[in-house]
């Protein structure tokens, strides 16, 4: 049997899964004596092949995944930072004795390790049919495809783990290189290939088999990966021209190559129209919800959020069964039904930023320092809320001119002072009077606190599923649902940004990102800016589209992960993240003072952080691993 000496001896294949589906869980047992009895019969070997997606990263989760809290899109009080937290990372703390997120190194050469073991032995297993088999072997490849795919948008050029060393490997063969990282894209691709051919299109069995790979899966991965590999970072990127191996070996092509874009698209518009013959569409609210009809203004908001909370909705390509979000539901969500004042400690932990406020688009659809009629110069003055806008904003409460007249997605997204909170057990939205609302000034309900709270004034609204419940005592009923890794919607964003990039603007990226504009209540991208922005030609230059998609997505996909890793690859992360974090000053019980921002952080990134630094311990054992620039 074969063994990978990159990383640490086998220790068992049982390993607790956060999963919903039993059968789906089950993992081979601890005491399994030989792995060749894992694959003596049918029923050992699949929950072997369950183990391998049990190596999947928790995505969502802020205390394992670095897209959460490692950037500036959501911060936290001082108070509540932990030591392995991934603001340390955002703080500039990054270091390469102990690296945050180092796990992820050990984890997934692990899971790479076990889906080759699987791979070397599926074929002795004796009561399966060829078919069933030839799925298995594909969901095997694929998650060794994105176990791959993880390491490399952390790391760079990493090295390949193609079949596992065996036991009695040389010196020499452990002592492994990094590849150059166009063979690394090529191959996670050709694995995602190889596993296509034998994927199902949809779930038969939706109880039992939800979140194991398919088809749209498969090919929604491969146009990620080709749009990520013709991406900035890693597509001509000459300020790694000097990272080699040590035998010269160059790890970065540094010239430019229009044909990844060309690919990209290709692959974009295939996983596109796969999607489409296996029945996922974006997802849109129902004109009811129990006895009640929605306005359309609420309903907006719940295509939104349900796009997100709603578990296995219609846009779902991928969610992660490995990563429930019931941990960040219930930290995230802030006291709202004054009833229950035991139940919570205000929360709210997890705060957008006020720079993500302010990145949403105004009503008109284009951003608010572009909007013509919107007083960008005075968003932070004053503005009482009238009867026209109490669905969104606690009718006569004062608040900051900032968050009026602001698109649909920005109220399902964000909690902040004086906002209403739709759900949570009060869903007429004919009697917006008794619609819960956040208060977060000094000695509010929601106030900024020194232990516990939120950090900026704003409030993590987009993840918690709107028929979460508080009630007597300490319940709290909260909608458990895996956390989406690719939607449609995202999907699209990605067509029309590797369109834009291959072929420049033109009616089909157009038609792309306003199937999602139009989801989100907000007119075209073309009517728009010709009728409410200061630089209205912006959508016809191939830069000025580029601009507009980028914010888009950084919008669509705001706190799903998204834009930590779409700042890294567009490399625009030395540009955003080198500046201040900011919020209200939770210290004032006045509006006039509360709504006066405060600096909680100044964020410095510099062109190494970028990449991972590997660990300085696995670079001293093998001289072949060379350190990635400036750590």
């Amino acid at each position: 049997m074969k063994r990978n000496m990159l990383i640490v001896a086998f220790t068992g294949m049982a390993f607790f899964l956060l999963g919903s589906c039993k059968k789906y869980l089950d993992v081979v047992p601890d005491n399994m004596p030989t792995l060749n009895n894992a694959f003596a019969l049918r029923a050992q070997a699949q929950k072997f092949l369950y183990t391998l997606y049990s190596y999947m990263p928790h995505n969502g989760d802020p205390a394992s995944d670095p897209a959460m809290l490692g950037g500036d899109e959501l911060w936290r009080i001082d108070s509540r930072v932990g030591v392995s937290d991934y603001i340390n990372m955002a703080k500039g703390t990054q270091n390469k004795v102990s690296p945050y997120g180092d796990a992820n190194w050990i984890n997934l050469y692990r899971g790479i390790r076990e889906c080759n073991i699987f791979l070397e032995n599926i074929d002795h297993v004796p009561d399966m049919e060829e078919y069933e088999k030839l799925r298995w072997i594909a969901e095997a490849k694929f998650l060794k495809a994105y176990y791959h795919y993880y390491l490399l948008k952390m790391y760079g050029p990493i090295p390949l783990v193609k079949e596992n060393l065996p036991i009695d490997a040389g010196v020499n063969e452990v002592k492994v290189f990094r590849q150059p990282v166009d063979e690394c894209f090529n191959y996670i691709v050709q694995l995602i290939n190889e596993a296509t051919p034998y994927l199902p299109l949809t779930i038969q069995d939706p109880l039992q088999e939800l979140g194991r790979i398919t088809l749209p899966i498969a090919l929604s991965l491969k146009a990620e990966v080709l749009v990520t590999a013709a991406s900035p970072l890693f597509n001509g990127n000459t300020d790694q021209a000097t990272l080699k191996n040590p035998d010269g070996t160059p790890l970065f092509n540094t010239t430019f190559s229009k044909l990844k874009w060309d690919s990209a698209a290709v692959a974009c518009k295939k996983a596109i129209d796969i999607c489409q013959s296996a029945g996922i569409i974006l997802y849109e609210q129902a004109p009811n919800y129990q006895q009640y009809t929605l306005s359309e203004t609420i309903r907006h908001q719940l295509s939104i959020r349900n796009a997100v909370a709603l578990k296995w909705n219609s846009e779902i390509i991928w969610a992660n069964t490995q990563s429930l979000t019931n941990g960040i539901q219930g930290v995230a969500f802030p006291l709202m039904d004054s009833r229950y004042p035991e139940n919570f400690v205000p929360r709210g932990e997890y705060s957008p930023t006020l720079k993500i406020a302010e990145m949403f688009y105004s009503k008109n659809g284009v951003p608010i320092n572009e909007d013509k009629d919107y007083d960008y110069n005075n968003r932070y003055r004053l503005r009482i809320a009238t009867a026209n806008d109490q669905l969104l904003i606690r009718k006569d409460y004062t608040t900051a001119y900032l968050h009026f007249d602001r698109e649909p997605r920005f109220y399902a997204d964000l909690g902040f002072d004086g906002g209403v909170w739709y759900g949570q057990g009060v869903y007429d939205d004919k009697t917006p009077a008794n619609f819960f609302y956040v208060q977060a000034k000094r000695t509010q309900p929601n106030a900024i606190q020194t232990d516990r709270s939120t950090a900026t004034g704003y409030f993590l609204k987009k993840l918690i599923n709107f028929e979460n419940v508080v009630g007597s005592g300490t319940a709290y009923t909260i909608n458990n649902y895996p956390m989406p890794l690719i939607r449609l919607s995202e999907l699209y964003l990605f067509y029309a940004e590797a369109l834009n990039e291959s072929q420049g603007p033109g009616a089909e990226v157009y038609a792309y990102i306003n199937l999602i504009r139009n989801r989100a209540g907000l007119q075209s991208v073309e009517t728009s800016w010709t009728a409410h922005s200061s630089n209205p030609g912006k959508y016809l230059t191939q830069g000025g589209l580029r601009d507009i998609i980028h914010q888009e997505r950084l919008i669509e996909l705001c706190f799903e992960g998204k834009r930590f890793w779409d700042l890294r690859r567009w490399k625009e992360s030395t540009k955003l993240l080198n500046g201040p974090i900011q919020g209200w000053d939770g210290s004032q019980g006045t509006a006039a003072a509360y709504y006066t921002p405060i600096t909680l952080f100044n964020q410095t990134f510099g062109t190494k952080d970028y990449f991972w630094p590997i660990n300085d311990f696995n670079v001293l054992i093998n001289r072949n691993l060379v350190q990635n620039l400036g750590w």
